[in-house]
Order: C-alpha cells, then sequence, then structure tokens
C-alpha cells in the first residue's frame, strides 16, 4: 500500500495564478494584476520546491506541469530555474514530459522558442473557438488568426501542441461543432483537449444565468448530441478519446494528466494547488492557500500549504475509481481492492454491465462509450 503510487507515476504541477483579462466561464484560480514580482514568485516557488523535496526524496519525477492562470506570461527565466531546480531536487525521468499552458497572443507566441530552451517540450494552448465571435462571447481577448498564428510559432518549436476547444456554447449548432471540430483535427498534431461549457457559480457567465441573461445555450439533449459527435468526428481522424475530455494520437497522452487519472502521486506549489503525496506510507492530500498574496506570504515564511489530509484506504479506493474510470483503459480491480479491502459489489457491477454503461474484462472495468456519456451517474452508482 505504501507504493501504490507507482501505479500513477510522480508528477509536479506549478501553478502560476495571473492573466491579463478574466474569462466570464472561467472558475480557476485566477486573477488579473499588472504588477507582478517575478523574482519574488521565483523565490517563492523554488522555497516550496526544496520543502516538498524533503517529503519525496528518491523519486523519480515523470513530468512538470505549469498551469494557470496563463503560465505564459510568466518570465522564461522563471520557467527555467524552476525546471532546473525540480531537476536537481528529484531524479528526472530519461523522457520527462514539461508542459507549459499558453494563451494565443502574440506576445506570449514570441516566448516559444525561450521556454523550449528552458526545458519546455510540450505546449497546450487555450484556442477555445474557431470564430471570432465566440471568442467575443468567451470573453477571449485573442482572434482566431492570432490563435493560429501563434499555434504555427509553437509547432516550429515544439514537437507536441495540444490546445484545447469548448463546444456547446451560446448560439452554436451540432452542425456548426461538427465543421468546427473538422477544421480542428486539420490543424491538430496529435492532442485535442474538448470541454462541454458548464455554467459555474460564481462566474460571470453564472451570475448571467442567474438572472436568465445568459441566452442561447442549447438543450441538454443537443449539448448530449455534441459530445457524442465529438467522439466520432475525433475517432474518424484518428484521434480517439483516451479520457472523457481527453483524444489523442495513440502514444501522444498527457503523461501528467494520466498521473492524474490513474492515481500516482503528484506535488501541487502555487495558490490554490492541490497535491497527493505518499509521506511514510501515508497518501495525504494537500491543499495551499488560494488567493496570490495569502500564499505568497506564506511560502515566505517556509508553507504555502493551508491544509493536508490523510486519507484513509476506503477515500483512497473512491478517488482511484473516480480518476481511473474517465478513462478509456479503466480501473484495476485487483488495485481497487488493495486499497478499499473489499472488492466493488458484483451485482450492481453485473447491473451496470446489463444496461450497457460498463464493460468487464479480468481485472479490469472500464466505462464504455454510453457510459462515460453520463459518468457520474455511473461512478455514484458505484459508490453508493
Amino acid at each position: 500500500m505504501a507504493d501504490d503510487w507507482r501505479n500513477g507515476g510522480f508528477g509536479l504541477y506549478v501553478h502560476w495564478p495571473f492573466c491579463e483579462a478574466k474569462c466570464p466561464y472561467c472558475d480557476f484560480n485566477s486573477h488579473v494584476s499588472r504588477n507582478i514580482d517575478q523574482k519574488q514568485w521565483l523565490d517563492a516557488y523554488l522555497s516550496e520546491l526544496k520543502r516538498s523535496a524533503t517529503e519525496t526524496p528518491d523519486r523519480v519525477l515523470n513530468t512538470i506541469f505549469f498551469g494557470g492562470g496563463t503560465p505564459s506570461l510568466m518570465a522564461p527565466e522563471t520557467v527555467a530555474a524552476v525546471i532546473d531546480t525540480a531537476r536537481s531536487l528529484w531524479r528526472p525521468s530519461n523522457d520527462m514530459e514539461i508542459t507549459l499552458e499558453a494563451n494565443p497572443g502574440s506576445v506570449e507566441a514570441g516566448r516559444f522558442a525561450a521556454y523550449r530552451d528552458a526545458g519546455v517540450n510540450r505546449i497546450s494552448m487555450g484556442i477555445q473557438a474557431m470564430n471570432d465571435e465566440d471568442l467575443r462571447r468567451l470573453g477571449r481577448i485573442h482572434s482566431v488568426a492570432e490563435a493560429r498564428a501563434a499555434f504555427d510559432i509553437a509547432r516550429t518549436c515544439f514537437d507536441r501542441v495540444s490546445f484545447d476547444l469548448i463546444y456547446a456554447r451560446q448560439y452554436q449548432t451540432l452542425e456548426a461543432w461538427r465543421a468546427e471540430l473538422t477544421e480542428a483535427l486539420s490543424m491538430a498534431i496529435d492532442h485535442l483537449s474538448l470541454y462541454q461549457l458548464t455554467i459555474e457559480a460564481g462566474t460571470a457567465f453564472g451570475d448571467r444565468y442567474s438572472v436568465g441573461k445568459l441566452r442561447g445555450l442549447p438543450e441538454d439533449d443537443n449539448a448530449a448530441d455534441m459530445y457524442v459527435a465529438t467522439q466520432e468526428v475525433c475517432e474518424a481522424h484518428g484521434m480517439p478519446a483516451y479520457e472523457v475530455s481527453n483524444h489523442a494520437v495513440p502514444g501522444a497522452e498527457s503523461r501528467h494528466n494520466l498521473i492524474y487519472w490513474r492515481y500516482g502521486d503528484y506535488v501541487g506549489i502555487g495558490p490554490g494547488a492541490h497535491g497527493r503525496i505518499t509521506v511514510d506510507g501515508q497518501r495525504i492530500a494537500t491543499e495551499t492557500h488560494l488567493a496570490p498574496n495569502a500564499w505568497l506570504n506564506a511560502a515566505e515564511q517556509g508553507n504555502g500549504e493551508k491544509l493536508r489530509t490523510p486519507l484513509t484506504d476506503e477515500e483512497q479506493a473512491n478517488e482511484y475509481l473516480m480518476m481511473c474510470l474517465r478513462l478509456t483503459e479503466g480501473l484495476d480491480m485487483d488495485r481497487f481492492n488493495r486499497l478499499s479491502g473489499h472488492p466493488l459489489p458484483q451485482p450492481k457491477l453485473d447491473y451496470l454491465q446489463d444496461i450497457g454503461m460498463i464493460a468487464q474484462d479480468g481485472p479490469r472495468v472500464s466505462a464504455t462509450a454510453d457510459g462515460r456519456a453520463v459518468l457520474n451517474a455511473v461512478i455514484r452508482e458505484l459508490l453508493d
């Protein structure tokens, strides 16, 4: 049990909380600030890396992921120092994946070569829509032309470039989404992240929706049809889903995100970052201070965490199930049994299989295509 994390690997997540503008649909921990002391933030990151490494010694570091916010607003020197320090504190794997999220503004695109030289070898770009009207509705500050230009620059610097799109947007039709997705696949390299627009409380969209001012959203059935079309179109273009919202040419999956979904260990540093680390045989959930200044002050005092919670065997088993069922490969029942101390109820597994929601193949249980479309309901049934 003390080594269960090895089934998923070990990664590092670094959260950069700043953006040029706050998107109305976004409920991530992101903030607009015109004055950022990059040296102060770097010192805090390095302090947190060193603290975390003392608890996770002798690990092979498989991945680093710079998320946000907009990490492409980080100075390349900041990114380079974080990567170099992480490499010195843990043993880097021979093929370590280092991803940086980017927005397709021309200034940031000009930094891509510097990020490559810093050690980044994968870019994840937030394009979100392939037409300017919808980009405007989504509050994005780039145009389709700027996105294409940034993508072209990125692919000259990196072998691996992924980008995100959002569907089930205001006034979007199924036919328009099919055409847009086909266009996106014509320029994609090996990976796409495709997310259905969700209206979250506490966002500008959430506020508008609550007073009936967010018009043109598709009905649930139409959004479901768009999800199904997404699977069909991507499959036909050789980029099948390997996770509910992620599609890749086989072998080009996001290795960092696979650590989450395969329930490995990962250190999370930066404002609002979460982590899962195994310390002295006990898996622990970590959570950092949410507000940027609160985290920065705490990190400068020696610890940016605000909470850590030891996880029971049952909690670990349930988290493993919730994460692994997102993957087309599914979960290993033997591993679930070791974590929980008991198997899932066979009658429930048989019922879900009978209605076409899951498939059982020896020790592996996976959600079917129909099951992934209603995955939360499948998981609730298994954990009830």
